[in-house]
């Protein structure tokens, strides 16, 4: 898969194998042009190496002579007029493509002057309003002369705010202008906490300035990039971006900046409707996004469509550690249709252009643009080109977690592509594989509801996330990297212990994932199996090949109803991580679900395991461009383990130390078990 995007290809992407194919042999002098496809069949198509040649030549010389046309022919055993015949047709394309570029910039500026047309219109419509007090202003009566002399002024201020934009862009500094407080008419300020106000106005050009960029990095052959030796991924060349856009990376700021393009089972329209619903977005990314809201609603597009629909969100990022904190962002998200079938949304920290040497102002992440271009390519299917690039707070980082998180499977670009791949693949397999559950409809969104909030409890028991109401405690004789957390539960009632803790293995990940799938092995690691192996009673796919699924297993050779415990789990591997997450449930709990009955009161106490590249280099041989996994060696994997305990079933009930030690031994023995089995040393 090429990890460029030519956003001036739109719908005609693979226009340059049309060209090739016309400068095939033509030895009829008296055929023009074929009119029917079935004539198409004379013409042969360059192999890569002579497109690879041509189009490194044509960078240096668009109009070869006939000596070097002759040259270039021998050398790629082609006649001259096939090299002449491509050279024109790649004139023609390139030519072709810079005026979609100019329409497309024409486009955007002509949106810009749309949007401001109607914040004018608005201002003119709403009352004055006085900034002291938040009241209504009575400025008396308000002439067409100084109408006209308001609507001037706010037109002036935008070509001021754009000049001070691309100033930045290009000089490295920051230039901005301060504006008076004199509660003008029109002032439309929106709070965002930290003492800081912004206008819809600035919000509009700070988006556009980012979709701009986002756009420029998305280009093919941008310089910007550089391909890692081993794994084809583009990463950011961070001296060079600073160089050519506005502001620096602060001192004592980490910087990540990845790019990853891919094939996606979902059309761009629906696409670019999950990216901007908040709920929709959260739990498309739950391993991802802890928690997210809209803050507000700047713009909900034109047309009855997103295009032009901006949002200012909130949300916290996590990564499957506790040894990793949760980043808090609040950013603008702005969505365009750039084409038919092409849309692009990018996300900024809403001041992003702001100096300030302490990051808590930005929680802990400034997001500088970032997003997607999705293109339609037929068949339910788009081709994704993900952009991401922020600057953290690094100090607070584990030494465990520094590499991966400077590499695009931690937070970056592959991890989010990977996630959105995985995600639309196993909703697309479980449409076609619905007949091979057994169950009813109806059983089987229960069942995957349940699995649902089994993998969002474990997210949280993991990371903290705010879903619950963790309390965390500090005990003697527990690692300085296992985490305890507390909190009080209704469902079921008591006081819920929650254990985590993370490791470096010398084990790669997939050979880790499939030895924790496998329900032969299970009992060499799970105290619950009491030394038996288990076999699945249920299987809802979730991928068409093994290890991405939700299931049921219960103790081998023993019917359903001689048990009275089942274990309920669900395992997912792609390029970022994999993922083995379950509870027990008592059977008749789970007949009820698998019958269609409401889950949301099936008591769920999570463990599991989050497996996670070490970043590595080398691990990067083992991810293809489909966000799958390929047999290569790498260094190790990293291996969080998590485990939630009821210890009292009165919620009052002060926490005793010796369930604290419960947990903690518990963590230590599987973990033991693991490397014992997999001939680790301890």
């Amino acid at each position: 898969m090429n990890g460029d995007f030519d956003i001036s290809k739109g719908d005609d992407e693979f226009e340059s194998d049309s060209f090739e194919a016309m400068s095939g042999d033509d030895d009829d002098k008296h055929e023009q042009r074929p009119k029917k496809k079935k004539k198409m069949s004379k013409y042969r198509r360059h192999t890569s190496y002579q497109i690879q040649e041509l189009e490194s030549f044509f960078k240096v010389c668009p109009h070869p002579n006939e000596k070097q046309r002759l040259e270039l022919g021998s050398k790629l055993s082609l006649e001259s007029k096939q090299i002449k015949f491509w050279f024109q047709n790649r004139r023609t394309q390139m030519k072709t493509q810079l005026e979609r570029h100019e329409n497309a910039i024409l486009r955007q500026e002509n949106e810009k002057l749309r949007v401001e047309n109607g914040i004018l219109k608005e201002a003119m419509r709403s009352p004055p309003t006085c900034n002291n007090c938040g009241g209504a202003a009575t400025p008396g009566e308000v002439s067409h002369e100084q109408q006209q002399l308001r609507m001037e002024n706010a037109k002036l201020k935008y070509e001021l705010d754009k000049l001070c934009a691309l100033s930045n862009r290009f000089i490295g500094g920051s230039i901005s202008l301060e504006q008076p407080s004199n509660g003008g008419v029109g002032s439309q300020d929106l709070s965002l906490g930290h003492g800081f106000t912004r206008g819809t106005s600035t919000f509009m050009d700070i988006a556009a300035v980012a979709m701009d960029e986002l756009i420029r990095l998305a280009e093919v052959d941008n310089p910007l990039w550089t391909k890692c030796s081993k794994s084809e991924r583009d990463s950011m060349k961070h001296d060079q971006y600073t160089s050519i856009f506005a502001g620096s990376k602060h001192p004592g700021f980490a910087a990540e900046g990845s790019r990853e393009t891919g094939l996606v089972l979902i059309n761009s329209s629906t696409l670019v409707e999950t990216l901007m619903d908040t709920n929709r977005w959260a739990e498309m990314f739950e391993s991802i996004v802890a928690v997210a809201s809209t803050v507000e609603v700047i713009s909900n597009g034109s047309g009855g469509s997103r295009n032009g629909a901006l949002l200012l969100m909130q949300a916290e990022f996590q990564v499957m550690s506790p040894l990793v904190p949760i980043r808090q962002v609040k950013f603008l998200r702005y969505c365009k249709q750039h084409g038919d079938g092409l849309w692009a949304v990018v996300d900024v920290s809403y001041d992003v252009n702001r100096e300030s040497q302490d990051l808590k102002s930005y929680g802990g992440l400034k997001r500088l643009p970032s997003g997607c271009i999705i293109q339609d390519i037929g068949n339910g299917c788009s081709k994704v080109t993900w952009i991401e690039h922020s600057e953290y707070e690094g100090s607070h980082i584990h030494p465990l977690y520094q590499q991966l998180l400077g590499s695009s499977v931690g937070l970056g670009a592959t991890k989010w592509l990977a996630t959105l791949q995985r995600r639309c693949e196993s909703y697309t397999t479980l449409l076609s594989s619905q007949d091979q559950t057994g169950l009813p409809l109806a059983g089987t969104k229960s069942t995957l509801t349940l699995a649902q909030r089994m993998k969002r409890n474990f997210y949280s028991g993991i990371t903290g996330s705010p879903i619950h109401k963790w309390e965390k405690l500090v005990a003697e004789n527990v690692g300085q990297e296992t985490r305890i957390l507390t909190r009080k539960s209704l469902q079921p009632s008591g006081v819920v212990l929650s254990a985590a803790t993370s490791m470096w293995l010398p084990v790669t990940q997939q050979r880790l994932f499939e030895f924790l799938c496998d329900s032969k092995c299970r009992n060499q690691w799970d105290i619950l199996c009491n030394g038996a192996s288990m076999e699945n009673m249920l299987l809802i796919p979730q991928r068409q090949s093994e290890g991405r699924c939700v299931s049921l297993l219960q103790h081998a050779g023993k019917h359903q109803n001689e048990s009275s415990m089942l274990i309920l789990q669900e395992t997912w591997s792609d390029a970022s991580g994999a993922l083995v997450v379950y509870a027990p449930v008592d059977v008749p709990s789970m007949n009820m679900v698998m019958s269609g009955g409401d889950s949301a009161n099936v008591a769920l106490l999570p463990s599991g395991f989050s497996i996670s590249p070490d970043g590595s280099s080398s691990w990067s041989d083992q991810i293809d461009k489909n966000g799958g996994l390929v047999n290569h060696e790498s260094k190790g994997c990293l291996l969080t383990v998590g485990f939630q305990i009821l210890v009292n079933s009165v919620p009052t009930t002060k926490l005793n130390m010796e369930s604290v030690q419960t947990v903690n031994n518990l963590i230590a023995c599987t973990i033991h078990k693991i490397k014992a089995a997999l001939s680790i040393p301890a």
